[in-house]
Formats: structure tokens, sequence, C-alpha cells
């Protein structure tokens, strides 16, 4: 799926492409399982296929509960929001929500002047620094001195660092795409509300098992209270239980287990600061990393490690002593994740969605991405009319590239950290099992070789653009010979670091103070699609 495809959304309660009747052969939808994974899959269907006939149903155990940790987004859910006609200052003080310019990581290299960097997310003023930044970073890959850091070229690292919201007024015609932090389980009581009132049906049960036919397919599913309910396609929301998909089809997992080592999280929320911050921190600790959330009423707080390295009680106090609550009462939650996907996302008349499907841990918040791109995929395929093999096939390739591309960019955090104070560090560093395209990548960035052209030709580094791939090389200090470089000659000095930073501060200015922002919620801008941005 392009970015087009996702970001050119504008509102109407039924998508504009998609009228007429529906497509032959879908009458009804059973979604089973509910939290953010269910609600939002039921929204995007809904729009597409409620106001054509289709009976949309959700079945959401009252006896499972929300996992409720994964609390941050990238900038495609605004997309989401967007395409829904759900204005910002409707949902956000619902979902004690905060807007997110990007990510603090910090402690992930010991490299002198790169042990902290700041991935932000695009905006349209990138497009004024960017060349800048990559003519530089490409030069200090070359043997070059030139101040290489992403953080003094990019106005969205500014504005977390001033805790500055990334809305600026009418007047000032740059928009900054952005990303959220919310409540995870309001939000799935909200998306909620919102599907009901759109014609989503719904059923307080709990479902046991599925049914299947003489070819196979799902026939119905089964709930603990005695229904049964039957339909022509089936959504697996059921989490890490993969009730359908994994359950009743015995559809093939493949692990990332061997290149992506944290399994659990320990999770705690702390009060809220006076100045409310408009990022995402992630701090590397012994074992694993720590994140930050910021929302109205809370930080957010975990960690997530390997227990392979770190058991459970070893977490949770590294937890408590970075956050420097040994002593305190609050209470913690500890959690286990299983990171990898399926072969087959869609499985005969099954799709999974959210956890079930598959699952990359949550560095880079991409969750509600995967969730959102697979359903949003799926109701373009559904309207074609076509649930062959061919499409099947189709649909899948398309969702385990996004997975790995996803999982590539997440897994180079690892390989190019410089810590060596435990094994756990260290094995990652040493990690050789990488797919080929990563060491592809790894390998021209190492040899001085431009990465540039296959990015953006997404033929490496898929899911992920230049700037972004840029900010983490050059953020981490991941260069050929860092020890030997060579002052620059006139041309290759071209650009003012002065400059840069002038057009920065004074681009800043023009942004409020983010709490007062989330005090009075301006409406809704639409935004251009992002390709500009990606450079």
């Amino acid at each position: 799926m392009t970015t087009a495809t996702l970001f050119n959304y504008s509102y109407s309660p039924q998508d504009p492409r998609h009228t007429g009747p529906a497509p032959a052969g879908l009458r009804r939808i059973v979604i089973v399982g509910g939290g953010t994974a269910g609600w939002m899959t039921a929204l995007i269907l809904a729009r597409a296929f409620i106001s054509r006939g289709v009976a949309i149903t959700v079945l959401e155990s009252p006896a499972v509960p929300t996992i409720g940790v994964g609390e941050g987004s990238t900038p495609w859910l605004r997309g989401f929001f967007d395409m829904l006609g759900i204005e910002e200052a409707e949902w956000m003080p619902a979902c004690h929500a905060t807007y997110k310019c990007g990510i603090t990581f910090a402690g992930w290299s010991t490299r002198p002047g790169f042990t902290s960097y700041f991935h932000p997310f695009a905006s349209m003023l990138d497009n004024l620094t960017m060349r800048q930044f990559v003519h530089n970073v490409e030069a200090r890959a070359r043997g070059v001195d030139l101040h290489a850091h992403p953080d003094r070229f990019f106005v969205a690292t500014r504005l977390a660092r001033e805790h500055r919201a990334p809305k600026a007024p009418e007047a000032f015609p740059f928009d900054i795409w952005h990303g959220y932090h919310f409540d995870a389980v309001l939000l799935g009581k909200f998306l909620q509300r919102k599907a009901l009132e759109r014609g989503v049906h719904y059923h307080s049960c709990h479902v046991t098992h599925a049914t299947l036919d003489e070819r196979g397919d799902i026939a119905a599913v089964n709930t603990r209270e005695g229904d049964v309910h039957g339909a022509d396609v089936f959504v697996d929301c059921s989490g890490f239980a993969a009730l359908l998909i994994e359950k009743a089809l015995h559809t093939p997992y493949v692990s990332f287990a061997g290149n992506l080592f944290n399994d659990a999280a320990v999770a705690l929320p702390t009060p809220m600061d006076d100045r409310v911050p408009c990022e995402t921190v992630s701090t590397a600790l012994r074992y694993g990393w720590a994140w930050q959330i910021p929302l109205t009423s809370r930080f957010g707080n975990g960690y997530v490690y390997s227990s392979r390295f770190c058991d459970a009680a070893g977490a949770e106090r590294e937890l408590r002593e970075h956050l420097g609550l040994l002593e305190a009462d609050v209470e913690v939650r500890h959690l286990k994740m299983r990171c990898g996907r399926l072969k087959q996302h869609w499985n005969r008349n099954c799709l999974a969605v959210g956890l079930s499907q598959g699952f990359i841990e949550p560095l880079e918040a991409t969750a509600l991405l995967f969730i959102q791109q697979t359903a949003t995929t799926f109701a373009e395929f559904l309207e074609q009319g076509d649930f062959g093999e061919e499409a099947h096939g189709r649909f899948n390739g398309i969702m385990n590239a996004h997975f790995e591309g996803i999982r590539d960019y997440i897994v180079t955090h690892y390989k190019t950290n410089t810590r060596t104070d435990t094994e756990y560090w260290r094995a990652n560093a040493a990690n050789l099992d990488l797919s080929d395209e990563l060491k592809k990548l790894y390998s021209m960035w190492m040899t001085g070789q431009s990465i540039v052209p296959p990015l953006r030709e997404q033929l490496l580094g898929r899911g992920y653009p230049v700037f972004s791939w840029f900010a983490l090389m050059a953020g981490m200090g991941v260069f050929p010979d860092p020890a030997n470089l060579r002052p620059p000659v006139a041309q290759e000095a071209r650009y003012r670091m002065a400059e840069i930073d002038d057009l920065i501060s004074r681009s800043a200015g023009n942004f409020p103070d983010h709490k007062h922002t989330l005090a009075q919620i301006p409406p809704r801008r639409h935004a251009p699609a992002l390709q500009a941005y990606f450079w």
C-alpha cells in the first residue's frame, strides 16, 4: 500500500470509491475480539460496506482484558481519524491523548557525540533541510569532518525539546505530520462507541471454538453462552490466542526470535509533570529498553526486555530503580510477547488482525499501523470481489513484506548498538541473523556507498523513508571510519549549520505550547500526502 493510499483520505460516512451493491458472496462479517484491533477493523470495514447491506458484528469477551499498554502511534493514526471524519477535539480528550513529534533514543550508543538522538516525524519544512542533512551524512560516511547528527536538521526535534505542539496556526502554511500518545483502554472504548453509532453490531460473549465446513473454511464460531454465529468472512482479533487463524485453521507462524530477542515487558504509571512532553523516550537499560509516554493524566512507563537474559523480578527491580521507585508502593503489570508473523494473514475465509496476525516489539510504536494497513488493504481486496488463491497470495505478500521491512528497521537499532555492559547488548551487536536486504543495506553504508536510490525505490529498507534510515544510522554514530576524519573542502562545506539552526529556530517559534494546545485542541486541518516529505 502506498503512502498516498492511506493519507489521501477525505471524510464521508461511506467510502466514495465503494458504491453500489456489495461484492457477490459478502453479506456477513464477524469479528472475534474487540479492543483496538477489533474496533478499528470494524470501523474501516463499516465505512466500506455497511451502507451496501453487509452486516458487521463484533464478538467481544468480557472475560478477556485489553493489554492496554501500547500507548503510542505513528502518524498513520492521524490518517485513520481523518478518514472517519473524527475530530481530534472529540477523541483526544476522551483518551487522555497528547501529540507525538517523534522518539528520543537515549543510551543505545556509546560513541562520543552520539549517545542520544531524536527520530522525528516528517514535516513539509523538512524539504528545506533534508538535502543538507543527507549531504552531510554521506560526506561524513566518506570521512569528511562535517556535522552529521540528525538533531539539528528537523523542526520536529526542536518542537519536542521545547514542548511545543505540532499544530501551527493557519497563517503558517507548513503542516507537520504527527503521531499520538493515548490510553489504549480508553481508545478501544471510544472506537467501540463510534462503531456502534455507525451500524456495527455487538455481542458481549466468549467465543470458545470455530466450526469448519467440508471445504475447511470457517462455517461458524461458537460461544460459551451457547450461541452460534455464522458469516462469509471472519476476522480474528483474539490477540496472541489466535483462536481462529491458528487454533482452528492451523496457519503456520514465522518467529522473529532469532533477531528480536525481547519477549517480555513490565509496566507501571507515574504522575504527570507540570509541562506535558510531546515525545516518546526510549532509554536503553541493561537487558532491553524503557519507554516513557506522556498522557494528559499520567506517564506510561515500561521496560521491554529479553527473558533469556533477565527474569521478571530483575526487570521490575531495574525499572523501579530507573524511575526512582524502588521503595514505592506502585503496582506493576507483567506481560509476555511473541515476536513474529503468520505465514498467511488471510487464510481461507479468515483474516487475522492485530496480535493474532503477528507482533513486532513496540520500539517504533507500529502496532496500530499494522492493524490499520491490514484492515484497509483487506477492504480493498474484498471490494474487488476476488477471494481466490491469487488474491490471497498477493495480500499475504504485501503484509509479509510490511512486517519484514519494519522488523529490519527495528533490528538495526540493536545491531548498531555499542554497549558492552551486558551479554544482552553484546549478543545483539554480534547477531548475524539478518535478512539479505538488511545485510546489503548495511554493507553499502559501511563501504561509503549511497543508499538513497534503493531506499527511494523501496528496494531496500522497505517501510521507512530516506530520512528515517539516515536519522537512525547517523544518530547512532554509525560511520565507516569515524577516527580518521579530514577537513572538508569548500564544496563539501557549502551548507552552514548556523543558517540551518536559524531556520529551525524561527520555524519552531510558530508552534504553540503543547499543554496549552491540548486544553483547546484546534479544528482538524487536512494535510497533504507525505510523499513530498520523504525526499
